[in-house]
């Protein structure tokens, strides 16, 4: 009978650490194949360049599922909130782009120059480039222009109601792709704001020219409403304390008195709202509305 000494026990624990360290890895590959499997289908891109603005890059994140033999994609564009003072392009208030992708768009979350760096409408002139972008780049990444869709949050809820309401408006095309189409087939507004001279933050809205109050009076939605604007998605809450209800409300009574075509979804308690799964799914009910009409 073979002893059990301390040389035994030795090559006894060793072996058992080996056989765990290999099940530990097995069991990783697994989950590792796993996920993979489940994003084999789709592509996804940091920091594409969609313009340049005197040599600065404009950058978004981008994801879309592996071309094949699909119809065109229906795009979606995500413009952060952060009062065009803060945000980025994968926090919070942005759409996951992979998400969307899995849902069979073209997902683009972008970021813009904020107010700190560059006096408004930089930031809305950036989003502007990136409709562009998206068109110009259609046939490369398999996009149908005519089913484009905007969502923002807060400050980028303004940003997608104003190009639903006002378009280029005066501003100038900055960032490239000038002679691009920048049309789209609906907007998502997410606890937006559409009436800037008389919210708290709105002087934030602050053009380097002219009269700043005239320059918010432009820069408000809810005084370019019109009956043939682009369809609108509206999601507020009763209790948003950054954009009270009424800014909204405003904005929605504008819409009905003009016949414009919109939705309202109005929430208790849900505060100054994100982009929750809640949000998604309206989101998703909201664009298969439009493209049904």
């Amino acid at each position: 009978m073979k002893r059990n000494t301390p040389v035994n026990k030795f090559k006894l624990l060793v072996s058992l650490l080996t056989y765990l360290v290999i099940q530990s890895a097995n069991h990783s590959v697994a989950e590792q194949t796993k996920t993979t499997t489940a994003e084999s289908n789709i592509v996804y891109k940091e920091d594409i360049v969609y313009g340049r603005v005197h040599g600065a890059a404009l950058l978004a994140d981008i994801a879309y599922p592996v071309k094949g033999a699909v119809d065109a994609l229906p795009a979606i564009i995500s413009v952060h909130g952060g009062r065009w003072q803060g945000g980025h392009k994968k926090d919070n208030s942005t759409i996951k782009v992979k998400q969307w992708a899995g849902f069979g768009f073209f997902a683009m979350s972008i970021d813009y120059r904020l107010v700190g760096a560059t006096p408004v409408p930089a930031c809305y002139q950036d989003f502007q480039c990136a409709i562009r972008w998206v068109h110009a780049h259609a046939r490369q990444y398999n996009i149908d222009p005519d089913r484009v869709n905007l969502i923002g949050q807060s400050a980028g809820g303004h940003m997608v109601s104003l190009a639903a309401t006002l378009g280029d408006g005066p501003y100038a095309r900055t960032g490239g792709w000038e002679h691009a189409s920048n049309e789209f087939v609906a907007a998502i507004s997410v606890a937006g704001n559409y009436e800037l001279t008389t919210l708290s933050w709105g002087n934030i809205w602050t053009p380097k020219d002219g009269d700043p109050i005239e320059g918010r009076k432009l820069a408000s939605p809810v005084n370019h409403v019109r009956n043939d604007m682009k369809p609108l998605c509206i999601i507020h809450s009763e209790n948003d304390h950054s954009v009270p209800i009424d800014n909204a409300l405003r904005m929605v009574e504008a819409l009905k008195e003009t016949g414009a075509d919109h939705i309202f979804h109005r929430y208790p308690s849900a505060g100054h709202m994100g982009i929750t799964e809640e949000v998604i799914k309206r989101s998703r009910e909201f664009i298969g509305e439009v493209e049904t009409k």
